[in-house]
């Protein structure tokens, strides 16, 4: 049966790579992707061995176990992640947003309130037509028409987006701990117990404090660790079988689960929580599909890990299947069936290779939170770049530190693998249902499906994962807490983040000021126009924002030139430069006001403040120029306020203005550029030594006098400086508020502001150049 053809495939066909690149990629995703998944051997038998059931001298129970892991491999991250949930992907983005992302999209469901018609003109803002008359057509009306529901997609996305947050403190602890655990065959039984806790925990501090330098400086090391982690295991496995119990194979059949169900009845059943951290760190396949391609990861996984963790677990039961008699539990785990010789150098490769998968985890739930803060889930946070050229290294310190905490506390808190393995089980399997969820809808809503077809994926795949679901969730006081604990924090911390955002932007769109009181000011809006251009930061999309009359009607003077600047994401992972900004006029030409909207996708990086700076004006300045000149660029109706431009940034517009400042038009001219400068608009003042700026154009572009004036008006302004109004919220409740609402508002919302960081692009602005604009806002 071919599943890719009948579930269709992606709106953004595969780049076609050769084989050589492909292959490339396939073996850096080993380093990247499969860390977590790979090491998963090292616990999964002790933690469902640890006491549910026992292991008879039938071997029953350990080939029943072999045979759930076997299959659980094969129809989880084969059958659902390689086939057919690796297509779902967002333009080449992967993970729970890239899927909530596609359902906005197809469904206008969008969490972001500033949506704009606008935005679905983005070149990766591609859907099918909607084909009427159909279910999914139906489905999509209901989740529109609804908020309910759209609150219950949300909220489904975020419960995924908060147990991907919960791994990433429970993986690198469970992994680290179970990789030293092997010291516990080389010392007495009373002295491993004292050592290997702080052995894990120095690792763990040694892991989170090098975050800050980023994977790429170690990330070429991650792909050969892992390939010699999975070599050992297969060659262990190989021999295991070979030498113990050539016979092993036959556990493969679907029979001995139900053997092994029969025989052991409950306690076999509270025992999938332990076999289900087999696929432990399968979600990355889907989560890290935007640094690899579809076919590298599929190579990857099932020509070099699936076949090396089967081999690598049927060595274990190999071994076991010989060895009834065992003097304690802990001896059932996965290196009393590596040969005593080589021991120690398969210790230290498991260490090297549980620090790789860590590192896998956690440098997602950076990308995940990040994701988060874009769409207005997640309070702003400083994210660090740690490298020019690879695209998504990024650092959190805040999100680092907390989970390094966190992850210790987990550490000495639980002292054993099978109190962490029911926790990260729990994780995993909600992580893997949400998917599930979401994956149904895409095949509706996106793909167009039958909704048969989508009936029999979540039946299908979804009583599998509620099946390991429950066995976790019984263990919900033996540890499986923790993640429900920690979800639960996130989830509120999220969820008021994007109520107190939403509210507050509700409250800018009812009070913002019609264009009407614009024109009533006249052209110096009824105040003194002074040098400069004066930046005013905003959320709307439309409409003047309070703040500025406020601020207006207080002072007596403003700037020559006024922007209304917003920093919008867009449910789309990248935005491309030669669409980055949207530009139009507010009032009449002579007012010399502007609205600058600068959008960006949840993957997108954003550029330094110079940088953006640069550009931000150069788009004022090529749109003043297009819009009497032959080129005209893509206009675009805005419905609520005037028209908008398209406009690039300067480095995706090469023919269009650029901008020269000091000596960057010796530069341009050493260069032959094919511009002219516009020598009757230089600004000098009284001989006065200034920064000189000066704007090249095409020759063969004319101008008439008044774009000239104006962009001469724009070049004295950006000569005299910036000043950049901010509008410092204090956001409180309603009078008449129920109890929940002003704790939510005055509370939670109010901290969260507080302590949280401001707009990316303002955080390096001179405090001189910045002024807030105090407002109350009564949401």
């Amino acid at each position: 049966m071919d599943l890719e053809g009948v579930l269709g495939s992606s709106s953004n066909p595969i780049k076609k790579q050769s084989w050589r690149t492909v292959l490339t990629l396939a073996y850096q995703s080993l380093g990247v992707v499969y860390g977590d998944l790979s090491t998963s051997p090292l616990y999964v038998y002790k933690s469902t061995f640890a006491e549910d059931i026992q292991h008879s001298e039938t071997n029953e129970e350990i080939f029943g176990v072999l045979s759930f892991v076997f299959w659980t491999l094969t129809l989880i991250p084969l059958i659902k992640y390689v086939f057919i949930v690796l297509r779902a992907d967002d333009n080449g983005e992967g993970g729970t947003f890239a899927l909530y992302s596609l359902l906005c999209r197809h469904a206008r469901v969008s969490s972001l309130p500033n949506c704009q018609v606008a935005d679905e003109e983005l070149a990766e803002y591609k859907k099918d037509g909607n084909r009427k008359g159909n279910v999914g057509s139906s489905l999509k009306s209901t989740l529109e028409r609804c908020p309910f529901l759209q609150k219950v997609l949300l909220v489904l996305a975020l419960l995924g987006t908060c147990m991907v947050i919960g791994d990433g403190v429970l993986t690198p602890a469970i992994s680290v701990f179970s990789a030293v655990s092997g010291l516990e065959l080389s010392m007495a039984k009373e002295q491993h117990k004292y050592v290997e806790v702080p052995v894990a925990c120095v690792i763990l501090v040694f892991l989170f404090a090098l975050q800050h330098y980023g994977t790429h400086r170690v990330g070429f090391l991650f792909a050969p660790i892992v390939i010699t982690w999975l070599f050992c295991i297969s060659v262990i496995g190989a021999y295991n079988i070979f030498h113990w119990n050539p016979q092993v194979y036959q556990a493969l059949s679907p029979y001995y689960m139900y053997k092994f169900l029969k025989k052991t009845q409950r306690g076999g059943w509270m025992s999938l929580g332990g076999i289900l951290l087999c696929i432990t760190g399968s979600e990355a396949m889907f989560a890290d599909l935007g640094h690899f391609s579809q076919l590298s990861i599929k190579i990857a996984f099932t020509f070099v890990v699936y076949p090396s963790l089967v081999l690598a677990y049927m060595g274990q039961a190999a071994y076991l299947s010989m060895h009834h008699k065992m003097e304690s539990d802990y001896h059932i785990g996965f290196y009393v069936s590596v040969p005593g010789k080589i021991r120690w150098p398969v210790l230290v490769i498991a260490i090297l290779a549980a620090v790789v998968g860590s590192q896998a985890i956690i440098t997602g739930t950076f990308s995940i939170i990040k994701q988060c803060s874009s769409l207005g889930c997640f309070p702003r946070v400083k994210i660090v770049h740690t490298s020019s050229k690879i695209h998504g290294q990024i650092y959190i310190p805040e999100i680092n530190w907390t989970l390094m905490l966190l992850c210790l506390a987990v550490t000495v808190g639980f002292r054993d693998t099978k109190r962490m393995g029911n926790a990260s089980g729990l994780a995993v399997i909600t992580v893997m249902l949400v998917t599930t969820c979401l994956m149904s809808l895409v095949i509706v809503l996106c793909w167009h499906k039958s909704v048969l077809l989508a009936v029999c994926f979540i039946f299908f795949f979804g009583t599998i994962e509620a099946l390991y679901f429950s066995a976790s969730l019984i263990k919900f006081l033996e540890g499986a807490w923790v993640p429900v604990a920690l979800s639960l924090i996130f989830m509120a911390l999220m969820y008021v983040w994007h109520y107190g955002t939403l509210k507050k932007y509700e409250f800018d769109v009812h009070n913002k000021v019609p264009i009407n009181w614009l024109l009533g000011l006249g052209s110096n809006l009824g105040i003194v126009r002074v040098r400069g251009i004066g930046l005013i930061n905003t959320e709307l999309v439309s409409g003047i924002p309070a703040i500025f009359s406020h601020f207006v009607t207080n002072l007596p003077a403003f700037h020559q030139v006024v922007v209304f600047l917003c920093i919008k994401s867009v449910p789309v992972p990248h935005v491309g430069p030669e669409e980055r900004f949207l530009v139009g006029r507010v009032g009449p030409k002579e007012y010399r006001v502007y609205r600058c909207i600068a959008r960006y996708g949840y993957r997108d990086v954003h550029k330094d403040d110079l940088e953006f700076e640069r550009d931000l004006f150069c788009s004022i300045a090529e749109f003043v120029r297009s819009e009497t000149s032959e080129c005209i660029l893509r206009v675009v109706d805005d419905p609520d306020d005037e028209k908008l431009t398209v406009v690039g940034t300067s480095s995706s517009n090469l023919e269009g203005v650029q901008l020269c400042e000091e000596d960057v038009i010796s530069e341009l001219s050493s260069k032959g550029d094919n511009s002219v400068e516009l020598d009757e608009i230089k600004s000098t003042e009284n001989n006065k030594p200034r920064k000189r700026v000066r704007f090249l154009v095409p020759e063969s572009q004319e101008m008439d006098r008044d774009t000239k004036v104006e962009l001469k008006e724009l070049m004295e302004a950006r000569e005299a400086g910036m000043a950049f109004i901010m509008g410092h919220s204090y956001v409180r409740a309603k009078r008449g508020s129920s109890l929940m609402k002003r704790l939510v508002i005055n509370f939670g919302y109010d901290f969260l502001r507080r302590n949280s960081r401001g707009p990316s692009y303002a955080l390096s602005i001179p405090h001189a150049s910045t002024l807030e604009v105090g407002m109350v806002y009564q949401v």
